[in-house]
């Protein structure tokens, strides 16, 4: 298989984005992976650079991805005005060439350019005050593919966590909590597991909304009315589903450990205790979608902006993924193709055997 060219998303360039992106890929061991092209600013990488002060990163600058060097990091700029940077600080700009190299990068990949995303941290307020108008990476991502069954899940090596709601203020959770949307969001995480992850069979458990799983009802009725019945739904079409399980006991007993996956019913409620085991080696993963976009678990980390001190163990985490996510997909749609070419032949063989 030849080498996969992934993009890299550069993030806000107030925060520790652009400093893990330079760390990651100041291993040169990373180029025999792939090539990587990094949507933003070549002044920007090199004002960053000088923090880092790392000897290893080299990059050139290209203006489209068809152009990039195979064993080269490749910036590509997606702006030519000199970016203001304001190190810990969300700022209107930075939320600004934020959305335009993320913009650029899907739009390469629809294009067929690309083989994936990774995407650099985002603040949701620099990208509020910039005018961008989704909650985050998962929605924007989902709108420009017109598609309604996007999942956020979050990835390590022993967890995988999904969430039916996404970036909600809690106190609309529950009104949002159906059977229809928890029986979408098993539905696209079975067929990612299968898809993109090789698991042929996978088992999945769903926590409960409220405490206890409801209790029966004594603790809220939505885990009774919609929940279960989903469940049981995801059951009768031949999926591994179980649950609903209150979800302190479910992480705290290691119960965890028995399954492919977790459906959490929201954002915290899964996302917690995944960071909890998984800091730091943790990937966001969209799933549902024709793109392969993953993501580091961590934010802009704001505080230690310019300090040379963010860890990129997660943004490399994240480049692993999207890499074993793209190959592993890829294979699967080539065996499915296989298996329907041999059946289109034996048909064919059969009706002219008659």
């Amino acid at each position: 298989m030849s080498k996969l060219k992934l993009g890299i998303t550069i993030g806000d360039i107030n925060g520790v984005s652009v400093e893990v992106i330079i760390k990651a890929l100041s291993d040169e061991r990373m180029l025999n992976l792939f090539t990587p092209i990094i949507y933003g600013s070549t002044k920007v990488l090199s004002y960053h650079k000088n923090i880092v002060d790392s000897d290893n990163f080299q990059f050139s600058s290209i203006t489209k991805a068809e152009s990039a060097k195979y064993n080269r990091v490749n910036v590509l700029n997606c702006w030519d005005e000199t970016a203001n940077i304001e190190l810990g600080k969300a700022t209107q700009e930075a939320g600004k060439f934020a959305h335009i190299a993320l913009d650029r990068a899907v739009r390469d990949f629809q294009n067929n350019q690309i083989d994936g995303i990774i995407t650099a941290p985002i603040n949701k307020h620099a990208m509020k005050m910039a005018d961008f108008p989704f909650p985050g990476h998962t929605e924007f991502i989902a709108d420009k593919f017109k598609s309604a069954n996007s999942l956020m899940m979050m990835v390590s090596d022993t967890l995988k966590v999904a969430v039916v709601t996404n970036h909600e203020p809690i106190s609309n959770v529950a009104s949002l909590i159906t059977k229809e949307l928890v029986t979408k969001k098993l539905n696209i995480l079975h067929q990612t597991l299968i898809q993109d992850f090789g698991i042929e069979k996978p088992i999945i458990a769903v926590l409960g909304l409220n405490p206890h799983a409801g209790d029966d009802g004594a603790i809220g009725s939505e885990d009774e009315t919609e929940v279960r019945p989903a469940i049981i739904e995801a059951k009768k079409s031949g999926m591994a589903v179980m649950g609903p399980y209150p979800a302190d006991g479910f992480f705290g007993s290691s119960q965890f450990k028995k399954f492919d996956a977790i459906l959490a019913m929201y954002h915290d409620q899964g996302l917690i205790p995944f960071k909890a085991l998984s800091f730091g080696n943790g990937v966001n993963f969209t799933a549902g979608l024709p793109i392969v976009r993953t993501s580091p678990d961590h934010g802009t980390a704001y505080d230690i902006a310019g300090k040379n001190i963010a860890d990129e163990s997660s943004l490399r985490s994240a480049i692993f993924a999207a890499l074993d996510i793209a190959k592993t997909r890829k294979e699967y749609h080539e065996s499915r193709e296989n298996a329907l070419e041999r059946t289109n032949r034996a048909k064919k063989e059969y009706k002219g055997n008659k």
